[in-house]
């Protein structure tokens, strides 16, 4: 039995048949989509690699069945970027070493994206740990990772009051 939707895909809405409805977002975006930057780590909603932002929210696209997303809108880390220019998350990464083998970056800068516009980043180091604590990172760059969410969310916040960064 396929199925037919249509959602908005990093600002690009796509008419989608699923010849089966219980594949998930990830499996849609890899291997249909060729989106490989959101990554399968574990399959099983543990660790982040897979973080989305579905209506603007965090999300972790292995849980998320493609059949319940007509209409939504999903930002893939493939979608941050405006053209060269990288968004003030993915530059704050580089800039502060927050990541090392890679792997669970996609991830990361998801969710960091998506706690800085719930406003719940703010600048208090535990406090990012905490609304980051869904993303693991094997490698233990969590130090640079958090100094990255607090450049990043200094960044935009002056970027939104007119401020020069």
């Amino acid at each position: 039995m396929s199925l037919s939707i249509s959602l908005t895909l990093n600002g690009v809405v796509r008419d989608i048949v699923l010849d089966d409805p219980r594949v998930t977002l990830l499996d849609l975006l890899r291997e249909r989509l060729a989106l490989p930057g959101t990554k399968k780590g574990c399959d099983r909603g543990q660790c982040g690699a897979c973080t989305v932002l579905l209506n603007g929210k965090r999300m972790n696209a292995c849980l998320t069945l493609a059949a319940t997303l007509d209409g939504a809108t999903v930002t893939t880390i493939e979608g941050l970027a405006d053209g060269d220019a990288l968004h003030p998350v993915q530059t704050a990464f580089l800039e502060n070493d927050g990541f090392q083998c890679g792997y669970c970056t996609p991830g990361q800068i998801m969710s960091a994206v998506g706690l800085i516009a719930e406003g719940r980043a703010g600048d208090d180091p535990e406090r990012i740990r905490e609304g980051m604590s869904g993303n693991i990172c094997r490698c233990a760059a969590y130090h640079g990772i958090t100094r990255a969410v607090q450049e990043a969310t200094r960044r935009m916040a002056a970027a939104e009051r007119g401020d020069a960064a």
